[in-house]
């Protein structure tokens, strides 16, 4: 039925029109976050936060695990709120929930915002972080019913070697993950591998299908995310069941840690270190992955990065034209298996193969965009309709995100110093100008704060980065060879 005071063939378009500008309306409150809490704690804290809908003033949030609803709850809930109510249209409250996976393996259970409309906000929350109910009596084993690790991790049984798409940028990273799950138990083929990559690269996937595959070859298996390993290791001090958690840890044949960068807190970086060294030292598999290079997580203990950058290391790279038109028409095939009466023809493939150039999670995003429009409008999907639906996509992709270890080891080749000299407290001419150029691009090109800066520069007090910063400006307006060199510095960088 169409919508009041629109025309009955006009309804459609008004729904997919509502549904884009409250897309558009999220993406802002994502960029407001970001700008204002710089990109390592949005990235840690809110890049897997999504809006589910706007119900009678209420904006419903869900993420992916307890531990990161609870933390939001305890540190950014009124940071959230007002962004929300700054740009989302007509709220006045947020609701966090929990994301609901299936155990099924061939769907994820959508919270749909009708389904918040149908009971309390408190009803909706407490039925959104329930767990699934027991398949107690259904005649299946429980290894059969449920893929469920050492440590009662329910995994994803999408998530396996056969569902990977392999291209150029994740070949050699697949191959070590098939030789790893298929090791007997005690054989420890590469240990430890470190996989690192950006986002949505298939990383997370990678370590799914090898826990998933060494678990049905009978190794004991431990998944854990990053904020999964944290908040087990808090609730067993709390429970003083410490040392039972350590012994369950030690006693298993694979240890899996995703996201590994988010490890925080020393007591639990000392415990992790230490579990990595007692399995290592029993012959025990121990599989890792970052989002960047071992050596370049500061915030992780040094002797952990020691231990990750001692095995195998290899990246995930970007994923080229070819892998991307692989990925977005296996999403397409699966998309049309549930859906017979949706088609994309291959020149639309190609097309968002080739706009969408940023990760998997994006073409996931494009194909359930085009699914959407398909549906929603009942119009079959052109290359004109597929450029409108995918356009906020397309629209926010952005440059590439310039670190400070980046920009350090950068103008250290560049001048001819050492990292280790920028970061020292030497104060001879050949490394105080290119540590104040650091300096200055690092203020420059990325989001961090003064007294960040100073943090990363050895420990320097903010005023000192002010200092360098003024000084730069000033001289690259009156040194037309020194304006050139940083210029051309930046570009180096940003491409």
């Amino acid at each position: 039925m169409a919508a009041a005071g629109i025309p009955a063939g006009e309804a459609a378009d008004h729904a997919v029109s509502g549904k884009s500008s409250l897309v558009d309306a999220w993406e802002r409150v994502r960029r407001r976050l970001r700008a204002e809490l710089g990109e390592d704690v949005f990235s840690s804290w809110f890049a897997r936060v999504e809006l589910a809908g706007i119900i009678d003033g209420v904006a419903y949030l869900t993420v992916p695990t307890r531990f990161l609803k609870s933390w939001l709850e305890a540190h950014y809930a009124e940071r959230l709120r007002v962004n929300c109510i700054a740009e989302l249209p007509a709220p006045n409250g947020i609701m966090l929930s929990v994301r609901q996976v299936s155990r099924d393996s061939s769907q994820a259970v959508v919270i749909e915002p009708a389904a918040f409309r149908a009971r309390p906000a408190a009803a909706a929350t407490n039925a959104a972080t329930a767990q699934a109910p027991s398949t107690a009596g259904s005649g299946a084993p429980p290894c059969e019913r449920d893929l469920v690790d050492a440590c009662g991790t329910v995994l994803d049984r999408r998530l396996n070697f056969q569902n990977f798409i392999v291209g150029k940028s994740n070949q050699l990273a697949f191959a070590a993950a098939e030789r790893i799950a298929a090791a007997p138990a005690g054989s420890t083929p590469y240990n430890p591998l470190y996989l690192h990559a950006g986002v949505g690269l298939g990383k997370t996937h990678l370590l799914q299908a090898i826990a998933q595959e060494a678990r049905r070859q009978g190794k004991r298996v431990a998944y854990f995310t990053a904020d999964r390993f944290m908040y087990g290791f808090v609730a067993a001090l709390k429970s003083q069941t410490a040392l039972a958690f350590k012994e369950k840890l030690r006693g298993i044949d694979l240890l899996v840690v995703d996201d590994v960068q988010f490890i925080q807190g020393k007591s639990i970086q000392q415990e992790f270190g230490h579990t990595i060294n007692a399995l290592i030292d029993a012959g025990k598999q121990i599989v890792v992955a970052g989002d960047r290079l071992a050596n370049d997580l500061e915030a992780l203990d040094e002797r952990i990065r020691s231990r990750l950058g001692g095995g195998l290391v290899v990246e995930v790279g970007e994923l080229d034209e070819a892998l991307r038109a692989k990925i977005l028409g296996s999403r397409l095939e699966t998309l049309h298996a549930a859906h017979p009466n949706f088609h994309v023809n291959p020149d639309v493939v190609t097309y968002v193969a080739r706009v969408v150039a940023t990760n998997g999670r994006d073409l996931d995003g494009a194909a359930n965009r085009l699914l959407a429009h398909a549906t929603l409008s009942g119009q079959p999907v052109t290359l004109e309709t597929a450029e409108a639906a995918i356009r906020d996509l397309v629209r926010t992709r952005e440059p590439r995100r310039v670190k400070i270890e980046d920009i350090q080891k950068l103008v250290a080749t560049r001048y001819n110093v050492s990292r280790a000299d920028i970061l020292s407290e030497r104060r001879t001419a050949a490394v105080v100008k290119p540590r104040q150029i650091a300096m200055y691009l690092s203020k420059a090109l990325t989001p961090r704060s003064l007294p960040e800066i100073g943090r990363r520069f050895g420990g320097r007090d903010h005023t000192t980065v002010l200092h360098a910063v003024r000084k730069i400006e000033k001289a690259i307006t009156e040194d037309r060879s020194l304006h050139d060199e940083v210029d051309l510095l930046k570009r180096m960088l940003q491409e």
